[in-house]
């Protein structure tokens, strides 16, 4: 009964960690090796292939100022919502008598606390990005989706 009670700890605290590394860097290396195929593919077969674009179309799409504004958004609404619920759940307990002192207010008001910390600091980041944005779009200086 002791051994397994101190492998658990090591699996998770050694093998998770190190494996999790592992399928995702093996992931991204056959991502990478699929598209070096697909480029190689192209040349043998088309000698006359534009690679340049290619490339550019085998990238990763990457998300314009407007997408990480609006994700930005979500998770502080998300974060501070969360936050908000879990401190008026710890305000209703210490109203209905429940002592400060105890586990259930100190597991309700922390969690809360830090999820109220972090969507008002996600918000934050929000407005100070759409005022950059608005800046940028004043001057010319951001290209846009049209597509979406």
């Amino acid at each position: 009964m002791e051994a397994s009670a101190t492998l658990v700890p090591i699996f998770v605290c050694v093998v998770l960690p190190v494996s999790v590394v592992l399928i995702t860097s093996l992931t991204k290396m056959n991502i990478n090796k699929s598209r070096t195929q697909i480029l190689m593919k192209a040349i043998e077969v088309n000698k006359d292939v534009d690679v340049e674009s290619l490339v550019e179309s085998l990238r990763r799409p990457r998300k314009t100022p407007e997408e990480l504004l609006n994700l930005r958004l979500l998770r502080g609404c998300i974060f501070s919502a969360i936050g908000m619920v879990l401190i008026l759940a710890a305000l209703i307990l210490l109203l209905t008598g429940t002592p400060f002192d105890s586990d259930i207010i100190g597991f309700t008001m922390l969690p809360g606390g830090l999820s109220m910390a972090i969507g008002i600091s996600y918000l934050l980041v929000c407005r100070l990005t759409r005022n950059q944005i608005k800046s940028q779009e004043e001057s010319g200086n951001i290209e846009t989706r049209k597509d979406i």
